[in-house]
C-alpha cells in the first residue's frame, strides 16, 4: 500500500504544483508570482537553518543528559524533511515543509505521526502473531543440515555434521603465564 502511495504522491505532486502555480500566476501575474517562490525558498532556508541548530542543540543536550532523544531525533527529522519540502519550487510543498519547520507547527505534527506509527507498529504486530514465522510443512523432525526427519542422535549427544571436518586443539592465553 504505501509503495502505491509514493508512486502516486511522485506522480501528481509535480501535476498539482504546476497547477497551483498557473493558478497563482494567473491571479497575481508572472513575475509576482516568481518573486514569491524566491521569498518563500528563501525565508524556508532562514528558518530550517535556525531550527535545525535549536533541534541539534536539544538532541546534544538530550544526549548530555543520558536520557532517550525521541521528540529531539523527531524534530531533527521534522527539519530536514521540511527543509527539503521548501527548497523545493511550490506553493502546496511549501505548506508541508513550513508545518514540519515552523516551531508552533512542528509538535502538531509530530503527534500526528507519532500516532499514525504506533497504529502501524500495532497492525504489524497483529499481523506476526497470526502467521506462523516457519515454512508450510515445517516438521519437529526438521534438521539444519538437510538430513530430514528420521532417528537421530540421543539426548545429551552431538552428531558431527556431513562434511569435511578439521580437527583442532583451542588455547586459551589467559592460562599464559601473566606479565609484570
Amino acid at each position: 500500500m504505501l509503495p502505491l502511495l509514493l508512486v502516486l504522491a511522485f506522480l501528481v505532486m509535480p501535476v498539482l504544483e504546476i497547477y497551483v502555480i498557473i493558478q497563482v500566476g494567473g491571479a497575481i501575474g508572472a513575475w509576482p508570482t516568481v518573486a514569491l517562490l524566491v521569498a518563500e525558498s528563501l525565508l524556508g532556508g532562514w528558518i530550517v537553518r535556525r531550527e535545525g541548530r535549536r533541534a541539534w542543540r536539544a538532541l546534544e543536550e538530550a544526549l548530555r543528559r543520558g536520557v532517550m532523544p525521541d521528540r529531539e531525533l523527531a524534530d531533527a527529522a521534522l527539519v530536514m524533511a521540511g527543509g527539503v519540502l521548501l527548497l523545493t519550487p511550490g506553493f502546496v510543498t511549501d505548506v508541508f515543509g513550513f508545518a514540519f519547520v515552523l516551531p508552533f507547527t512542528r509538535p502538531l505534527v509530530r503527534r500526528a505521526l507519532s500516532r499514525y506509527a504506533s497504529r502501524r507498529m500495532r497492525a504489524a504486530e497483529a499481523r506476526a502473531r497470526t502467521r506462523s514465522a516457519f515454512p508450510p510443512g515445517f516438521t519437529a523432525g526438521f534438521d539444519p543440515f538437510g538430513r530430514g526427519p528420521g532417528p537421530g542422535p540421543g539426548p545429551g549427544r552431538v552428531e558431527t555434521p556431513p562434511g569435511p571436518v578439521v580437527r583442532g586443539e583451542v588455547i586459551d592465553e589467559d592460562d599464559s603465564p601473566s606479565r609484570t
